[in-house]
């Protein structure tokens, strides 16, 4: 599933090409998505003009003066720039074309992605109660801290809870963890403030430097112009279960935690 910086990275890419433009059209050829497609939006986008892509989690929200499209790429969902001229592919599901000849295009083969028309300023419950954003002054280690205490759960289930902090997906919390010294088992409640406070600022970082990288290449993503991106090449300990550690030549242990494959040094994480 693309995680939050893959979701930044579309965001940044599709922003130039779509913002300030009319819509002139669009075509929903499938609206079976995860949740059907709102019926009120191509009525709504038609004749309209999108003032700015904002992000909030792993939600895309295109902003117009009458209302939001909220987007989630779901586990193969991607958005693509292209022209009028390009031959719509099998699972290309959504159009909106621009008075250019450019075209946004929604590609979801698996079709778990979903595209929602939120009116006026009303918001929704999928992000109504997300907690703070990573990347941002209001989510820090003693944030952590005070949500962490008397909580039995493992440390990397509870930094990928979305009311926790939002965007911390399975690739990025290994590799946090990893860069931190801590066990992803390891319960929350037991870590102290200094080593959230650790845990935070190596969220941060490996976010940010997966974002400058143009996202994790994996099956699916793929950035607005089709092309991957490379951050995978940079992990430490995600899909690099039985093999050494980059650190001390350790071999990373690979197991199953909330059901998603979790690795770690049992050496350098504790």
């Amino acid at each position: 599933m693309p995680e939050l910086p893959e979701v930044e990275t579309t965001r940044l890419g599709v922003r130039p090409h779509v913002i300030g433009k009319p819509i002139v059209r669009v075509l929903v050829r499938e609206s079976r998505l995860r949740w059907p497609v709102s019926p009120e939006l191509p009525q709504m986008l038609t004749g309209n003009i999108i003032s700015d892509v904002a992000r909030r989690g792993k939600y895309l929200l295109f902003l117009t003066e009458c209302g939001r499209m909220m987007v989630h790429l779901g586990m193969s969902g991607s958005l693509r720039i292209t022209d009028i001229n390009k031959v719509p592919r099998k699972h290309d599901h959504i159009d909106i074309c621009f008075v250019d000849g450019n075209i946004l295009r929604f590609h979801d083969p698996r079709r778990f992605g979903s595209v929602l028309w939120l009116p006026g300023e009303s918001g929704h419950e999928l992000i109504d109660n997300l907690g703070p954003e990573p990347l941002e002054d209001d989510f820090d280690g003693d944030h952590l801290y005070r949500l962490s205490q008397s909580r039995r759960t493992a440390v990397k289930t509870f930094i990928m809870n979305s009311r926790i902090v939002v965007g911390v997906g399975n690739i990025y919390a290994n590799e946090a963890l990893f860069l931190s010294g801590i066990r992803p088992d390891r319960a929350a409640g037991r870590i102290s403030r200094e080593r959230y406070r650790r845990l935070s600022d190596d969220i941060k970082a490996v976010l940010g430097k997966a974002i400058e990288s143009g996202g994790t290449t994996l099956r699916d993503f793929v950035r607005e112009d089709g092309s991957p991106g490379y951050f995978s090449q940079q992990l430490n300990v995600y899909g690099r279960g039985g093999e050494t550690c980059v650190r001390c030549s350790q071999k990373l242990t690979e197991s199953r935690l909330g059901n998603r494959s979790t690795v770690y040094c049992s050496r350098c994480q504790r």
